[in-house]
């Protein structure tokens, strides 16, 4: 009987455990079902979101390159920290845990703060925001990732954190051509120059890429991901030459130091037959990977004692492109306009004798307007006038043309209309008198270049259309558009502008301005060997401004027949023991660049002979072959070559460039993309030494030298203690 009830109780112990987990398994049932179909679509899109991840494709911005292939600016590859703020939260359950949530922001946003430097609070704000995107900081570079992601690891750390590929604007030649390719933003915008006004065709379209992401940031693959890819910029091929671009900033810059130039200076050079700036400069200029810190030609003292609102302006001064965005009174340079005008109109012969009278002086209206020099220059002809600059002369010729005929020819000559360059900045309009409003003294002074203002571009667009043979041409900046994506060229073509002056007209005024460099005013711009045409200008202030002070200039043409380059030298408000005329103070600059950039452009030279003191040899063009060829090339022309470049890397730049005369036994810098350091010495005082000395301490340097006559040396270019790249021409005279 006991037996019995024993096996019934455990029977019904087992039924009743039984009965508890199938009831159990029933609540699980119910609950999983809850779960699965009631809360399902809930907690997977809360799921997903912790997961997702919205990411922006950043596309490379072009580069810019100079027309022998150099970058004048590139992109490197940085990377861009991002959160998402929704995404950094502590679950518990289904539930936001709101207070651990704000302790694992507050330790986020104390991490980025110290990581990048960044203001604790503007950072926790970020992070705290109920935006899905927030960028915390850009253009970060590897050190930093690699510590972010260091503390990322320890802390466990992952959600809500992206690190996202970006690029950082670099510029390799620092303040080469500033003024006018300019620098871009924090967000890869272009702000000035070339940067601003090409922006849409350098940055590209930027893409997208939504998916999700696992806790250590690897992307997990997703049905639902969307990638949309980024279109990348397109390179710009300029027509800036930046060998030439060197030659011209490195003498403006000593010619606005030695002349104490006020308001510092510009230089444009042109090819006249294509538009073509192969050169623009404004002295000061600015590092353009550092556009924010001091510009050259300032102290730290003077920066020091600025005031934040003086350093913003001087800054915004020196990012301004001048040649391009600021008008000025051109002075004598415009005569060749007036004479351009007279001999088309028939107004004028060039070898007429004693046609212009000049007492010193002439009376319009009651005005005595003098000419700059005051003792006369008598009877002229129109040759003599322009290689004398005499105002007097061009007074007279102004009467014959009249206001309305030489207002038809400035507007054919472009001074009415923007040139259409393709950068940003250009002057809006030059500043004339409304034609009605033109009477005799009006009419006078803007005969020989005042009272009226235009660009520097400008001037010397309108002088290359009489060195074009009459033809004027579009200022051409940008010659090609490269499609990284696809490798598609676009060739941007020159322009022909239309007809000014015949082409008989434009032979006859070269010939009398290659009189003003032989025998005129210009007679500092020749150079042996060569034929240059030019003509010089100092124009006075307006009554009024005095502090702006005299403007003085220099247009230079070179070969006079088949023109290759025309050279406009600009100097504002000079204060140096020279002087402010033109010919004291612009010439001896354009001269200066000529004597280097015509053999760079392998320009002809008639020069049988020279009266240095040593033989020179042309420095033959060795660039984009192998180091080995190169030295093996240079050393049989009697060179010696200096590079730490492997035998076998292609060359892409020499110093002293191609077409320089050198010395026997010179030396020649060799640099390669990857070996590109260059080495800045000090040029030694050679005044009083004898050449040998001069020799021996320029060779201590590695520094080579060019001699004229004998003796000991008297002049020397650049001047002592100026920094210099190793391998720069030190030109030398010698004489008693």
């Amino acid at each position: 009987m006991s037996k019995v009830k024993k096996v019934w109780t455990i029977s019904k112990k087992v039924r009743i455990v039984m009965l508890v987990f199938f009831i159990l398994l029933f609540l699980l049932i119910i609950r999983i079902g809850y779960i699965q179909f009631i809360q399902g679509g809930d907690l997977k899109e809360q799921m997903y979101n912790q997961l997702i991840t919205s990411r922006v494709v950043n596309p490379n911005r072009g580069t810019i390159y100079d027309s022998t292939g150099k970058a004048l600016a590139t992109s490197a590859d940085v990377d861009t920290i991002t959160i998402n703020p929704n995404s950094i939260v502590v679950m518990d359950g289904t539930a936001i845990d709101e207070g651990a949530t704000t302790a694992l922001k507050e330790k986020v946003a104390k991490a980025f703060s110290d990581i990048f430097e960044l203001d604790y609070e503007d950072t926790l704000a970020k992070v705290s925001s109920e935006n899905s995107y927030e960028t915390i900081v850009r253009k970060v570079e590897k050190d930093k990732v690699d510590e972010l992601e260091s503390w990322m690891d320890e802390e466990e750390i992952y959600a809500g954190i992206n690190i996202e590929e970006d690029t950082k604007r670099y510029y390799p030649y620092e303040n080469l051509a500033s003024s006018l390719i300019g620098f871009c933003g924090n967000d890869n915008q272009g702000l000035y120059g070339l940067e601003l006004y090409w922006d849409d065709i350098l940055t590209g379209t930027p893409g997208k890429l939504v998916t999700s992401q696992d806790a250590i940031q690897e992307l997990i693959p997703d049905e639902n991901q969307t990638y949309i890819p980024a279109e990348n910029g397109y390179d710009l091929t300029l027509t800036i030459d930046a060998n030439i671009q060197t030659i011209v900033e490195k003498y403006l810059e000593q010619a606005c130091i030695e002349n104490k130039c006020g308001r510092g200076g510009n230089v444009i050079a042109m090819d006249p037959k294509t538009g073509d700036i192969l050169a623009m400069a404004t002295y000061p200029d600015y590092n353009l990977n550092t556009p924010f810190e001091m510009p050259s030609g300032y102290t730290e003292e003077e920066w020091e004692k600025m005031s934040s609102e003086e350093r913003t302006s001087t800054l915004y001064s020196v990012y301004r492109n001048r040649a391009v965005s600021d008008t000025y009174e051109p002075g004598s340079v415009f005569k060749i306009i007036t004479a351009s005008i007279a001999l088309e109109e028939d107004l004028a012969s060039s070898d007429k004798e004693n046609v212009y009278t000049c007492k010193g002086y002439e009376m319009v209206s009651g005005v005595k307007i003098k000419c700059a020099h005051t003792a006369g220059h008598g009877k002229q002809s129109l040759r003599d006038a322009l290689a004398n600059s005499c105002n007097p002369a061009f007074i007279q010729l102004g009467q014959k043309i009249g206001a309305n005929t030489f207002y038809k020819y400035a507007d054919a000559f472009g001074f009415f209309n923007q040139t259409g360059i393709e950068t940003a900045e250009e002057s809006t309009s030059s500043i004339f008198w409304d034609v009605n409003n033109v009477g005799p003294v009006e009419l006078a002074t803007l005969s020989f270049g005042q009272r009226f203002e235009i660009t520097p571009l400008q001037m010397i667009t309108a002088v290359a259309s009489v060195a074009n043979d009459g033809m004027l041409m579009k200022p051409r900046i940008v010659k090609e558009m490269k499609n990284t994506d696809t490798g598609a060229i676009t060739t941007i073509d020159p322009v022909q502008v239309r007809q000014v002056i015949s082409e008989e007209t434009a032979d006859e005024v070269m010939d009398m301005l290659e009189t003003v460099v032989t025998d005129g005013s210009g007679k500092n711009a020749a150079i042996k060997g060569y034929s240059i045409a030019g003509k010089t200008g100092t124009s006075e202030p307006d009554p009024g401004n005095e502090e702006e002070g005299f403007t003085s200039s220099f247009v230079a043409i070179a070969p006079v027949e088949n023109a290759e380059i025309v050279l406009l030298v600009t100097l504002y408000d000079p204060q140096g023991f020279k002087g402010v005329q033109g010919n004291l103070v612009a010439v001896p600059l354009a001269r200066q660049i000529l004597a280097e950039v015509l053999p760079y452009l392998q320009v002809p030279s008639d020069n049988t002979g020279n009266s240095s003191s040593t033989n020179t040899t042309t420095l033959p063009d060795v660039t984009n072959k192998t180091v080995a060829e190169a030295k093996k090339i240079l050393e049989k022309a009697g060179f010696t070559c200096s590079t730490v470049a492997d035998s076998d890397a292609l060359v892409t730049e020499q110093y002293p460039v191609k077409g320089s005369q050198l010395a026997k036994d010179a030396i020649v810098k060799l640099y390669t993309e990857d070996d590109n350091t260059r080495v800045s010495v000090s040029v030694p005082n050679l005044i009083g030494k004898s050449f040998s000395k001069a020799k021996e301490l320029l060779e201590e340097k590695n520094l080579n030298y060019s001699v004229t006559g004998s003796g000991i040396v008297v002049s020397q270019d650049p001047i002592g203690n100026t920094s210099v790249e190793e391998g720069t021409i030190i030109k030398i005279t010698l004489g008693d």
